[in-house]
Order: structure tokens, then C-alpha cells, then sequence
């Protein structure tokens, strides 16, 4: 049975209150994103990634517009050494890129990773050491004094050997464990670091915040940030950074609150990859940005492309429901829902193309290289007319009727529920085309002459009807209303011609047209039929029959 009183409270708030970040709507401006894919996402996989295939994921976070990868923990292992330097040597970081790499606040550690990075146009040394209540006690066993004096220990020498070695160096520091930690007491520790390393202007440096583990929910940790953000020394010369892990299920929320309270920097990783339940989702992040009209400084424009690539290094799923990302996203099933997208679509086009406003669509599919056919309406034994109708325009020219977009609606769900799959487009224009579409049986027309007389036109139509062919001679309004007086008299139908509708289905010389007719039956509901021909009045009749046929 669950027991929750053995849970308690392991966070900590500021000591006075931080609520300035609630005053503001939304994130107005991209943070500096640094992707760690390649070390926390890398080491939270079953299979670790090959060198070819951080190489690969390497290039796709630069084709993506990073512009600060962390590439290791390259005094980790072998694998991660010969990453970096491979990286380095084969010249594969463009000048635009600064490679981060991470390591303890320990003295061998911090001198292999020096060693490492040698060469860099430009790197971020990471140091970090743990902070929190829990680590301290259980397992460092060390007071506040000694945590605090292994950060200052690794600071300054980060410093020293950044003196003795060729290249451009950004230091970063993290209290690992920050959302565990007295906020006093991380930002202690945050400002003896800040004072050995002396940032200025020409020289920042990052303080990175982490969320190691969620603790919280998401306003809290934007009052931490706040409160850090207001009373750490330099901080017109400090980058304040966010690691957002994703244990509470709130990554995203922690970013953005986070980035009302003060951040300037997201660390995270594509679809969120990374230990336990893994890191802030960057792409639902900067997608978020997006979707409020903020440019997120990143390019998510080919998400299929992006999407393979991640799947083929790392050997996860992008989940179908993952935001933005996924192969349902943008799906609509539902009949109701399919109706409101496409009479959204429509109003857009005619009223107002420059913005998007559609009903069910946060963002248009193919803002990120998804199109409407394949990936918005969906058709299933749930979907309706909305959805029918609109693939059948959009993808075939066909614009039926309101009422016969209902009956097409009802014979595809029929299908589908048979057989308990889901429609695709050419499946769905071929039930149309077997239901609909110039049906002749058991009626048919062999030939119709016309003649104009005073009584208006005069149809002699011949017919025939299980294998009994007649001419039959009726006088109408018009054409059609000739054909169809002569077929009720040579066969004592019943009907009332209600829906006549026409239209071209190419636009050139030789195009066919296309014909829908609605009949009215005796018991009052309505039967269809659509006629294509080059010859328009052949499509109205054919259609005419059509109808007739599905009484």
C-alpha cells in the first residue's frame, strides 16, 4: 500500500519573497541555448553513442543554429576524450561554435579536461560540485565550509590553468543539486566562485542553476531563480543558466518560468532525452516561443529530417505525442474537430492569410516541414464530413455539397469501422469514387437527345434497367429536369430533384467537370450521385443516375 507521510518537503524557499516573475505574460526573447545531447542526453542511453554517431548528431545541433554544444566529460573515458578531439583536429567546429565540456570540481579531473580541450577555437570549461542538503550529509559528509571550499578550490584553479593554456576559455559553474540547497547558501557559494574568477563585460562567466533533480513545482524554482538573479555579485557580468531535469513532469515549465525570473540560458536536449525521465525538451521549448511570436534563434524547419536523426544515433522513439515533434500532433480524428480545422483553413485564405488563428492548431504543420494531407486530417471510424470534405478538396477538387459531404462523411466511417484502420486519402477518393461516382447500376443511360420546343426542352432518353433498355421522351425546364421527368415516366420513380452543383476539375482546354445531384425520396431523406465527364450536361445526368442508383 503507498505510504506518502514518509515523503517530506526537500526544497527550500528563498528567504524573502520573489514574485516579480509572475508580473510578466511570456518569454519575450530566445535564451543562449546550449544543447547537452552529447553528454547528458549521450550518457542516459542504453547503447552510448558510436564516434560516427556523436559526429553526426554533432553537425545536426550546428545545422539547428546551436551555437554552444556540450560535446563530453572528456576526462570521463576514452570515448569522450577521443570525441573531443577528434572535433578539434579534424577542424569540425565552425568558427560561430563554442564546444562546452563538463567536469568535477577535482584537481585530476579539471587538469585531464584541460589537456582535452587544447587546440578549441573556443570552449566552456563546466565545473560543478553538489550543494544540497541530502549530498552533504549522505554523501560527502562534509559541513557547509568544506562544500563551499571545493567550489572556490576548483574555480580558481580553472583559472590558473587557463593562464598556462593556448585558447579562448568561458568558465561555468554549477552548485549540482541547486534545487536541494538553502537558496542562501547556494548563492554563498555562487559568489565565492564569482569572486575568484572577477567577470567582467569583455569576460562573462556562466552560473549555471540546475534543477538535477525536480523537488517542486515550477513557481518555486522560478522564486530560487529570482531570488539568485537579484543578489548575485556581477550580475550585469554573469550569465545565469537553467538545467531543468524533468522528474515531476514540469522541464518546460521550470524553463519558462525560470526565464520570466531572470535566466539568460537554457541547457537542455532535443525531445528531451536524459537521465530518469530525462532534460527540458528544447524543441517543445523553443516551439513554445514560436507559437507566442517570438523567434527562438533556432531552426526547426525540417522536424521529419530532425526527428530520423536523433532516432538513428540514439536509438529512441520520438513519441507520437511529443509536441510538435511527433507523428500525431497536428492529427485530427475527430469529426467535430476536422470540421472546425477546415472551415479554419478557409476562413484564413479569404480573411486573413498573414496570421495563423486555426481552431485546433496551435502552429501551422508546416511551419516545421509537416503537410495538411498526410499529418492534420486524419480519417477514422471517429472522424466526420469536415474531414472528408476537406481532404477531398484540398487533395482531389472535389467541393460537394454541405448535405452530400455528410453522406460521403457516413460512408467512410462505415469503411473504416469495418475494417478498424485508419483511411488514407487515395482509400478515402476511391470510396467516393464506388459510391458516388457515375454508378450504373441497376440504372443506366445509353443515349439522350435533346430538342428545344415551346414547351422548353424535350429529352428522348433511352435506358435500360436489368438488361431492359427503352426510350423514353419528357419535356422539362431544362435539360436535366427533362432527363429526369423521362426516367420517373419510363420507370415510375419517385423524386424531387433538390441539389444540382458543378464545377471544373482542371483548369485547361480539356478539363472534365464534375456534377453533383441531391434527390429528394418519398420517405424524405436524401440520395447522391456525382457525374464526371468533359461534357457537363453528360456529368449532370451521369450524376442524376448516380443518384438515383443509391436511392
Amino acid at each position: 500500500m503507498m505510504n506518502a507521510s514518509k515523503y517530506k518537503r526537500q526544497y527550500y524557499m528563498p528567504p524573502a519573497k520573489c514574485m516579480k516573475w509572475a508580473e510578466k505574460e511570456y518569454v519575450d526573447k530566445a535564451p543562449i541555448w546550449c544543447s547537452v545531447d552529447l553528454r547528458d542526453g549521450n550518457q542516459a542511453l542504453v547503447i552510448p553513442m558510436s564516434l560516427e554517431q556523436k559526429i553526426e548528431f554533432f553537425k545536426l545541433l550546428v545545422e539547428i543554429g546551436f551555437k554552444e554544444i556540450e560535446v563530453g566529460f572528456p576526462a570521463a573515458s576514452e570515448t569522450e576524450y577521443t570525441f573531443l578531439r577528434t572535433l578539434i583536429e579534424q577542424k569540425l567546429i565552425p568558427e560561430d561554435v563554442t564546444i562546452q565540456v563538463l567536469t568535477q570540481s577535482r584537481e585530476h579531473i579539471i587538469r585531464k579536461t584541460f589537456e582535452a580541450v587544447k587546440g578549441a577555437p573556443k570552449a566552456i570549461i563546466h565545473v560543478y560540485n553538489s550543494t544540497s542538503v541530502a549530498q552533504r550529509e549522505q554523501v560527502f559528509k562534509k559541513s557547509k565550509e568544506e562544500i563551499l571550499q571545493i567550489a572556490v578550490d576548483g574555480a580558481s584553479l580553472l583559472k590558473e590553468l587557463a593562464d598556462e593554456t593556448d585558447g579562448n576559455f568561458q568558465f561555468e559553474y554549477s552548485p549540482e543539486s541547486f534545487t536541494g540547497t538553502e537558496p542562501e547558501y547556494a548563492l554563498e557559494v555562487c559568489n565565492a566562485v564569482l569572486d575568484v574568477w572577477k567577470p567582467t563585460p569583455d569576460n562573462k562567466c556562466i552560473i549555471n542553476l540546475p534543477v538535477t533533480v525536480q523537488l517542486s513545482m515550477p513557481h518555486v524554482y522560478a522564486s530560487q531563480i529570482e531570488y539568485m538573479c537579484e543578489n548575485m555579485k556581477y550580475r550585469e557580468n554573469v550569465i545565469v543558466s537553467l538545467h531543468p531535469h524533468n522528474d515531476r513532469g514540469c522541464g518546460v515549465a521550470d524553463s519558462e518560468m525560470g526565464l520570466l525570473a531572470g535566466a539568460d540560458r537554457i541547457e537542455g536536449t532535443l525531445f528531451g532525452n536524459g537521465e530518469r525521465t530525462g532534460n527540458v525538451d528544447i524543441v517543445t521549448l523553443g516551439m513554445n516561443m514560436y507559437s507566442q511570436g517570438v523567434d527562438p534563434k533556432l531552426d526547426f524547419t525540417d522536424m521529419p529530417h530532425i526527428c530520423e536523426v536523433y532516432e538513428e544515433c540514439t536509438g529512441m522513439n520520438v513519441d507520437a505525442r511529443s509536441p510538435y515533434s511527433g507523428a500525431l500532433v497536428f492529427a485530427a480524428f475527430s469529426g467535430s474537430h476536422q470540421d472546425a480545422i477546415a472551415k479554419g483553413m478557409h476562413w484564413r485564405d479569404e480573411k486573413d492569410p498573414s496570421r495563423w488563428t486555426v481552431p485546433y492548431l496551435p502552429i501551422d504543420p508546416t511551419d516545421v516541414g509537416r503537410n495538411y494531407d498526410a499529418d492534420v486530417i486524419r480519417i477514422n471510424s471517429q472522424s466526420g464530413k469536415g474531414g472528408v470534405g476537406y481532404i477531398l478538396e484540398t487533395k482531389y477538387g472535389l467541393n460537394l455539397p454541405a448535405r452530400m459531404r455528410e453522406a460521403m462523411g457516413y460512408a467512410a466511417k462505415a469503411v473504416s469501422d469495418h475494417k478498424h484502420k485508419e483511411l488514407l486519402p487515395d482509400e478515402i477518393f476511391d470510396i467516393f469514387k464506388k459510391t458516388f461516382e457515375n454508378v450504373t447500376e441497376p440504372y443506366s443511360i445509353n443515349e439522350v437527345h435533346f430538342q428545344q420546343t415551346n414547351e422548353g426542352i424535350t429529352a428522348q432518353v433511352t435506358s435500360t434497367y436489368k438488361g431492359v433498355t427503352v426510350t423514353t421522351e419528357a419535356a422539362g425546364n431544362g435539360r436535366l429536369n427533362a432527363v429526369s421527368k423521362a426516367l420517373k415516366k419510363a420507370y415510375g420513380l419517385k423524386f424531387d430533384l433538390v441539389t444540382y452543383q458543378e464545377h471544373a476539375l482542371e483548369q485547361s482546354s480539356s478539363s472534365k467537370a464534375i456534377a453533383y445531384v441531391g434527390i429528394r425520396k418519398p420517405d424524405g431523406g436524401l440520395a447522391w450521385g456525382a457525374g464526371v465527364d468533359p461534357d457537363i450536361i453528360r456529368a449532370s445526368i451521369d450524376a442524376l443516375v448516380t443518384a438515383i442508383n443509391n436511392r
